[in-house]
């Protein structure tokens, strides 16, 4: 509401540059979260959800070191296998079709997203080494 109401939703939506949302950065660029039943930008037409661990080891919030999957974007241009990058998150967006990485915690989800000139890192790039110093540098090299 807040962005709404001061047009911010419009001016974000509207931007033709490339655009890198990371952590709440990302849950931001969705439809809706679950925390605190919240309308968010719309970007990528998907909900984010609250983690509900169904074993005990599995501890909420998400935190630590995981590594990401099915990575198909030019953002991750010169990744391996097994590269691992620095989450903290207590919500999560479900794989769907904007989905370019997946990560598993509790149930898979999207590591990262991609629509148009829109980028989203649901982990800290900034966070995770030389593993996120390429991917910022990779998007630093996009064109749109």
């Amino acid at each position: 509401a807040y962005l709404r109401s001061r047009g911010l939703d419009r001016l974000i939506r509207d931007l033709k540059q490339p655009v890198l949302g990371i952590c709440i950065g990302q849950q931001l660029m969705c439809s809706h979260s679950e925390e605190s039943d919240t309308d968010c930008l719309g970007i990528f037409d998907t909900e984010v959800l609250k983690f509900r661990p169904e074993k005990h080891e599995d501890k909420v919030p998400h935190m630590g070191w995981n590594t990401l999957t099915h990575t198909s974007s030019p953002l991750f241009k010169g990744f391996g296998t097994n590269e691992f990058v620095y989450f903290v998150h207590s919500y999560y967006v479900p794989v769907n079709p904007y989905t370019i990485a997946v990560t598993d915690y509790v149930v898979p989800f999207s590591a990262a997203l991609h629509k148009d000139n829109f980028y989203a890192t649901q982990f800290h790039p900034e966070k995770s080494g030389s593993v996120g110093e390429r991917i910022l540098k990779n998007f630093l090299n996009l064109t749109v």
